[in-house]
């Protein structure tokens, strides 16, 4: 029987708290298709582990991750921690140091959950999110001078390679490919930043020529927002920076009704490294230990994890029991207007998973192949 190396790195917040329930979810597939096992080593990394170390993450903490099959991840940010100490001491550091270049973000309404859009259809809204993950406006390449005096001066450089930019759009054009539309939107602002991004539409046009079957537009960012919210149907799989589509697919999750709901993968397309797959919503203190947060964006990030380990059909099972899980009223936690507790929705989900009919679940219809 197959096992597979899963790091678990809940972090700080209700990380803590969804992270255990995806474990629990991943025993539960595992235990139902008796096809594979799990072993799981937990990292206690993040605002804690500052407090007591001064880092994040030991210095050796990527050598301790890498013979990993995968690793699933909570959320890093901390109310008494800077928030640029918290993401680049433990989430980029992961990030980068794994060369995970493309994030990946599904987004549809799932079943039973009611959207913001009034005139938008749960058909008309499945989108696909790719991020360039490991340069552009988050390469880390800046200063700060004189502080202190009036004169005092910062920069952060946006660094655009075209070995960066031509293997996440090949990526997004798979991706495109691979879906029924076969339609890609490339995200830029090459009308005011008139030099990477530039470049970003000129490197588009060459890669396109190696896809002709795939249908791509191209759109500038802030006029891509407007789209989201008035034509959605419009769209498919979308590709943008690092900081563009960081901002557009917390969007797209609230639109499709909650970033609780939303899952994100940080993927090595090569395989050399883990991939690291993690819930969008993030630390939410407020709600920490209350025991009130939402599981279904991490179990979605399961679903992502499942399959780039190459466990479709497990990946399937656990897809079709979130969305019976999300049609139902009763498991819908507080941010989705209900009153069911993590521990409530994550049992839900478990017991449909050990259900016999749960075996014959169809492939799900945005499942993403990573």
């Amino acid at each position: 029987m197959k096992t597979y190396r899963i790091a678990t790195v809940p972090g700080d917040g209700i990380g803590k708290e969804v992270v255990p329930a995806g474990q629990q979810v991943l025993e539960a597939i595992a235990a139902a298709t008796k096809a594979f096992k799990f072993e799981f080593e937990n990292f206690d990394w993040g605002g804690d582990y500052y407090r007591q170390h001064g880092v994040m993450m030991p210095a050796d903490g990527l050598d301790a991750l890498r013979d990993k099959d995968a690793i699933l991840f909570g959320s890093a940010g901390d109310p008494d921690i800077p928030d640029h100490i918290t993401l680049w001491g433990l989430r980029l550091k992961i990030c980068q140091g794994f060369d995970q270049y493309a994030n990946v973000r599904p987004t549809r309404i799932l079943p039973g959950i009611d959207g913001p859009l009034k005139r938008c259809k749960p058909a008309d809204l499945n989108w696909v999110i790719v991020r360039e993950n490991t340069e552009g406006e988050y390469s880390g390449v800046g200063g700060r001078v004189h502080q202190g005096h009036p004169i005092e001066a910062a920069t952060d450089v946006s660094i655009m390679t075209r070995v960066g930019v031509e293997r996440i759009l090949r990526f997004a054009f798979r991706l495109a490919q691979s879906r029924p539309r076969k339609q890609l939107t490339v995200v830029t602002k090459s009308n005011a930043q008139r030099h990477a991004m530039v470049m970003w539409d000129q490197i588009a046009h060459e890669i396109a020529a190696e896809f002709p079957d795939v249908h791509w537009d191209q759109e500038l960012v802030d006029a891509m927002t407007a789209r989201m919210v008035n034509k959605p149907a419009t769209l498919d799989t979308i590709v943008a920076t690092n900081l563009h589509a960081d901002i557009l697919s917390d969007l797209a999750a609230a639109l499709a009704g909650s970033l609780g709901i939303a899952p994100t993968g940080n993927i090595d397309p090569e395989h050399r490294y883990p991939s690291m797959f993690e819930p969008i919503h993030g630390s939410a203190f407020d709600i920490m230990g209350k025991g009130v947060a939402n599981p279904i964006g991490t179990f979605w990030s399961v679903v992502m994890l499942l399959e780039h380990i190459g466990e479709a059909e497990a990946a399937a099972r656990v897809m079709h029991a979130i969305e019976q899980a999300t049609a139902d009223p009763s498991l819908h936690t507080g941010d989705l207007g209900g009153k069911s507790t993590t521990a409530q929705t994550t049992a839900a989900v478990c017991r449909l998973l050990a259900a016999p009919e749960a075996a014959a679940a169809p492939v799900p219809h945005t499942v993403v192949a990573v």
